[in-house]
């Protein structure tokens, strides 16, 4: 299970969503984030997708966890996912399109979930609203769908 990170920018009543425009989940929105490079946490992994990703400056001091997601992949097992997710209220810079991503805020009201993986409207809805969860969902195919899932409330530190 290969271990990546989640980031979404919150501003009020807005988050930061973005086009994925090459690689894995391209063509969807999503937070910014990645994989966890071989002795790097975390927190510095997902400070530094970020700014590679958008541009902006985090803190991991203000990275603040939000959920902990498991994706699974029947037919592609090798694609299975353990994703520490955070909100960040803090950041320095405009955050900015890249090669890899395209920004856009976003009401929290008017998620666009049919852009989405289909596991979002299951679980951000929950973290938005202040909860903390951890959440295992086993897609099929190429993660168009899934076919189980899991979702209960989390102490995440």
């Amino acid at each position: 299970m290969k271990l990546v990170n989640l980031v979404f920018l919150r501003k009020g009543d807005q988050i930061l969503l973005a086009m994925k425009k090459r690689g894995f989940g391209a063509g969807k929105m999503n937070g910014v984030g990645g994989k966890v490079n071989p002795g790097e946490s975390v927190e510095d992994a997902a400070v530094r997708e970020a700014h590679e990703e958008i541009g902006v400056i985090i803190k991991p001091s203000d990275l603040v966890p939000v959920a902990r997601l498991k994706f699974f992949f029947k037919d592609q097992p090798d694609w299975d996912i353990d994703c520490p997710t955070f909100f960040a209220y803090e950041w320095e810079g405009e955050p900015r399109e890249s090669e890899e991503m395209n920004p856009e805020w976003v009401d929290v009201k008017q998620i666009p979930f049919e852009k989405m993986w289909a596991d979002d409207p299951y679980w951000l809805p929950s973290v938005i609203a202040g909860k903390k969860v951890e959440a295992s969902f086993w897609f099929r195919g190429k993660g168009d769908g899934f076919d189980e899932y899991e979702i209960k409330g989390a102490d995440l530190r």
